[in-house]
């Protein structure tokens, strides 16, 4: 793809749209890019990553695990100014160059990725995890405690009821309870992995919490984070 050989060509530098329009342009290019199929190697380290935001800057967070066995390995982070506005769909413009920084600071490349957002089940196929899984060319997913498009039916009461979350005519994601009697969360692929894929690492990554554990390992670091911008004295190395 043209974009994705730009960024090659220019080190690995990511230019990022300032506007809804110029936005729409790119998620319309990339989304012929994305690839929706199994997994192709083992996955060995997973990383979930969250942003939190305070005044004008964004805080990405990411925590690496060993998998299966979901042992923390290592937590990075990154502090940037925001560049784009809140605009539901477009999450990836605002966080994506927090997450990534935050990502490429880890000390292992991951194998997979979750992202507390949407993969293709986003209105233009592009969410966050489709859009930064595929600049970084890592298999990724998406992992929503709320639903961004389609419509499905209420998954049954237990850890590991699903249903199929559709849009416009085809299922882009389950909806899936990952813990007994409890909202369920909303899963897409991003890129490099298919809907069955998905759930099963989802799973494989909960233990007694609703959340994947790198995704709430994120989670809680971007807010530590936040809590140390606001009281400096907190940690002193953070900037």
């Amino acid at each position: 793809m043209e974009e994705i050989d730009t960024i090659k060509r220019s080190g690995g530098k990511i230019l990022w749209p300032e506007d809804t329009t110029s936005a729409i342009n790119l998620q319309e290019a990339l989304k012929a890019g994305v690839v929706i199929a199994p997994l192709k190697r083992p996955v060995r380290y997973v990383a979930g990553v969250d942003a939190a935001f305070f005044r004008d800057r964004i805080i990405g967070a990411a925590c690496l695990f060993k998998y299966p066995e979901i042992t923390l390995l290592d937590k990075s982070h990154s502090v940037l100014p925001v560049r784009f506005p809140y605009v539901p769909g477009f999450l990836s413009f605002r966080e994506g160059p927090a997450l990534i920084a935050a990502i490429k600071k880890l000390k292992k490349r991951p194998d997979l990725i979750i992202f507390d957002g949407q993969g293709i089940a986003h209105p233009r196929g592009m969410g966050v995890a489709s859009h930064i899984g595929l600049l970084l060319g890592i298999p990724s997913l998406g992992c929503a405690k709320s639903r961004l498009v389609g419509a499905f039916r209420e998954p049954g009461k237990r850890k590991g009821c699903r249903s199929a979350l559709r849009f416009k005519g085809r299922t882009v994601g389950a909806v899936l309870r990952t813990r007994d009697n409890t909202k369920p969360l909303f899963v897409s692929p991003g890129h490099l992995i298919d809907i069955s894929g998905s759930v099963e690492i989802v799973l494989s990554c909960t233990r007694k919490y609703r959340l994947p554990e790198p995704v709430r390992c994120a989670d809680r670091l971007s807010k530590s984070i936040k809590k140390a911008l606001k009281d400096p004295s907190r940690d002193r190395n953070l900037r």
